[in-house]
């Protein structure tokens, strides 16, 4: 089977959203005291008494701008947790955050959606990450949470 990679938010972008999101407000970093927050930086959930930033991220825009797709009304934003510092990114496993309901939404390299998968639990991700790919027109999947809706990372073909 292909390996899959999950992509975090990168380096250079988490810096920008340190400083403002992608709606243009400031961060508010906090203190998560209950820990648990799923972190995009680093692709694991976050620790209690981390210092953390709830921002607004645009996945289809920052992707559309470096790859000339236009996105049209796929265009969105919403919100994800990253640490308000530096962090040392992933150090786990290839495909976090498979333990609950999530939608696979495949997208084609023009920035359209291709269409979507509802998976219901973590032993139906991998399969349904693949069955995605196996599609040639899909370049990206964008993995997201079902009860909230959020982004959580992207995979591309590998």
């Amino acid at each position: 089977m292909t390996t899959h990679i999950a992509r975090p938010i990168t380096p250079g972008v988490l810096e920008e959203l340190r400083t403002a999101d992608d709606a243009g407000r400031p961060v508010a970093p906090f203190t998560d005291e209950e820990g648990g927050a799923p972190l995009r930086c680093c692709l694991r959930h976050g620790e209690p008494g981390e210092r953390i930033a709830l921002v607004s991220y645009a996945p289809l825009r920052r992707w559309a701008a470096r790859t000339g797709a236009d996105p049209g009304a796929y265009d969105e934003q919403g919100p994800v947790f990253i640490h308000a510092e530096d962090c040392a990114g992933p150090s786990g496993e290839a495909l976090p955050f498979t333990d609950a309901h999530r939608t696979l939404r495949r997208y084609s390299a023009d920035g359209r959606i291709l269409g979507g998968r509802l998976v219901t639990d973590a032993e139906a991700f991998r399969p349904a990450l693949a069955a995605a790919f196996d599609d040639p027109e899909v370049a990206l999947v964008h993995v997201r949470a079902v009860e909230y809706g959020c982004f959580l990372y992207e995979v591309r073909r590998p």
